[in-house]
């Protein structure tokens, strides 16, 4: 069975999703189109070959009865809009991080899911898809290092544009471990904090950048995670957790290690797309298998709703310097434990 796609948003990353259902993945087509710029959804739909609709109106493509499934990558204001429309026409939705804009708009979303009865909303965070975290899980599952006590996360790219400001760290940049981590430790944050250290000369004048934050879960585990988005070097993300009886580190990309010119040296990425790009292909071959099988199993609109209440309380941490709680209310039924 193939199922019927339509892709909302034709950016960077939804021209990805669409190449990757198109020409890359089994079990999909992409069959519709809409983007804010109509030239920009014509232009993907005829460099990519596609036998796909161009939609002037993003609700008439999710009504329409050759669309099975939405794919959501268009500006994330409109996320909130698009997924609601979705949920009240009964077709699952993979959305795009973020779910929403706000804590409230996922609580929405979170809200009319459960009303309609059933999980139709897959969320875009990609980590746990990826080779490496999902390594790292099996460790703390199979209780090798016994319990975690604490973790050492860091998020660094070489540089951002100067649209980039202070809190983006939180919601376009740390939103990922506030995803990722709660995967791993099966568990839920009740505060944070956040600290700068010296500012790096690489920032721009409105950017505070490094930053880290620290956080705690409801078992005890501490977290600190460092953001540093000027880091100059690459893209490098590293986590390492700290159990009772020994420590586990995510492994590094694959990579060939060089002897030349009288160095040892090992290539570090710089860009996150190549960091990620097998945990993107997964992610989505998983949510056609999903749908096909009646069943959506990845991260939930309540999993794109904690990590929106977590960000929420990094931001209000910013300001404050404070430590800051995070008032999650409890999972309802509907999402299971």
């Amino acid at each position: 069975m193939t199922l019927n796609i339509g892709v909302i948003g034709t950016g960077a990353i939804g021209r990805d999703h669409i190449r990757r259902c198109s020409q890359v993945l089994q079990g999909s087509r992409v069959v519709a189109v809409n983007d804010i710029n109509r030239d920009s959804a014509a232009k993907v739909v005829s460099e990519l070959k596609l036998d796909a609709k161009v939609y002037d109106n993003a609700h008439d493509l999710i009504s329409s009865p050759d669309v099975q499934a939405v794919l959501v990558t268009s500006w994330g204001p409109s996320h909130e809009e698009f997924v609601l429309a979705a949920i009240a026409a009964g077709k699952p939705v993979f959305c795009e991080k973020p779910l929403a804009v706000t804590a409230r708009g996922c609580k929405n979303i979170v809200d009319a899911e459960a009303k309609h009865g059933k999980r139709l909303v897959q969320v875009g965070f990609m980590r746990p898809y990826d080779q490496g975290y999902r390594a790292l899980k099996q460790v703390l599952t199979s209780g090798q290092i016994g319990e975690p006590l604490m973790l050492h996360c860091a998020h660094r790219n070489p540089r951002v544009g100067e649209a980039y400001t202070t809190d983006m760290a939180i919601t376009d940049t740390l939103i990922h471990e506030l995803d990722v981590l709660r995967w791993l430790l099966d568990d839920d944050y009740v505060s944070v904090q956040v600290v700068f250290p010296r500012k790096s000369s690489k920032a721009l004048p409105h950017l505070r950048d490094p930053q880290v934050v620290l956080m705690e879960t409801a078992k005890g585990t501490r977290i600190d995670v460092e953001i540093f988005v000027n880091c100059q070097y690459g893209y490098d993300i590293q986590c390492e957790v700290v159990g009772e009886t020994g420590i586990a580190k995510l492994p590094e990309p694959s990579a060939v290690q060089m002897r030349s010119g009288a160095k040892l040296s090992t290539e570090i990425l710089v860009d996150w797309k190549d960091r990620f790009i097998g945990a993107y292909d997964v992610e989505l071959q998983a949510f056609i298998n999903d749908v096909q099988a009646g069943k959506l199993t990845g991260p939930s609109a309540w999993d794109g709703f904690a990590a929106a209440v977590a960000a929420d309380a990094c931001i209000a941490a910013q300001t404050s310097g404070e430590v800051v709680p995070v008032t999650l209310p409890a999972r309802p039924g509907f999402y299971g434990k």
